[in-house]
């Protein structure tokens, strides 16, 4: 009992970093109906620019809030310099270009930076607590459910309570219907790109210091386990994105615990597979919106 307790808050832990880079993946596919393939990437950038930062000043939370401002600026020059010229009539044309921007991203800052994994120190301890002998969550994990949890909010908010996010949503969805109603629909893809760009800076300062850390290639296994996650849960839903994240890192701990680590992506993929078969459209999406 006391291994699955701790294999439990284990994959809780886990699962909440793998839902916040998902929900950066829901909020790109909300605003321009593409799976960006290369928002790892931008989030090591990102991360990087932070670390930078905080070796200069000494400073967790000036390098954190310079992630986050880089994040934003790097999502901004993404979609105006290359994604908005890319031709969407078929949406293979859009992950190739994703793809490209990988190699370039990790190629850069190889050369910047170097090569060597680079320790990044975390704000709160990482020491779990104890009940009863058992080693539950700790310091950190409890910031992450917190930050965690205020930008499922956020999102939450913006799309359902907002006309931002409202108009957000109808310019990926019906974009010369929305030229016509006079919503910017250039503006608001911008818009989806920067807030989810800050959001995968989000993730990726939350999970580089669990790792071994930080190194240009650090999220792309991350990044396959959030894509799991934002497709089991649904890529329209920000709720979806985090119950995905939660059960991809339960799955992840229990199998690593109870049969072997090396067969647990097995299992995300099998995990994966089962859904799209069910359920292609995740387990929060209506019928409706299979359909379409």
């Amino acid at each position: 009992m006391s291994q699955f307790i701790y294999l439990t808050f284990d994959g809780l832990s886990r699962g909440a970093v793998y839902a916040a880079f998902a929900l950066a993946l829901v909020l790109i596919w909300r605003a321009a109906r593409i799976v960006n393939f290369a928002q790892g990437a931008m989030a090591v950038a990102a991360v990087y620019a932070g670390y930078s930062v905080t070796t200069a000043t000494g400073s967790y939370w000036l390098g954190f809030v310079t992630a986050l401002v880089a994040g934003l600026v790097l999502g901004v020059v993404v979609e105006r310099v290359v994604m908005r010229f890319v031709d969407h009539s078929s949406p293979l044309n859009g992950v190739v270009v994703a793809l490209g921007l990988v190699l370039v991203i990790q190629g850069v800052l190889g050369i910047i930076y170097g090569s060597e994994f680079q320790p990044v120190e975390t704000p709160f301890s990482r020491d779990a607590f104890e009940v009863g002998g058992i080693a539950v969550l700790s310091r950190y994990d409890l910031f992450v459910f917190a930050a965690v949890g205020a930008v499922v909010v956020l999102l939450t908010l913006l799309f359902t309570r907002t006309a931002v996010g409202l108009r957000m949503r109808a310019a990926a969805f019906a974009p010369d219907v929305s030229r016509l109603l006079g919503v910017s629909v250039g503006g608001m893809l911008t818009l989806g790109w920067a807030l989810a760009a800050a959001v995968g800076s989000l993730a990726g300062m939350l999970v580089v210091p669990t790792e071994l850390g930080l190194h240009p290639t650090a999220m792309d296994v991350v990044f396959i386990s959030a894509f799991t996650a934002a497709v089991v849960g649904g890529l329209d839903s920000p709720i979806g994105a985090v119950t995905g994240g939660l059960v991809v890192g339960l799955l992840l701990s229990y199998v690593s615990g109870y049969v072997e680590p090396t067969v647990a992506p097995m299992a995300v993929l099998l995990l994966l597979v089962v859904v799209l078969l069910g359920k292609p459209g995740g387990l929060f999406s209506s019928s409706k919106a299979r359909v379409a």
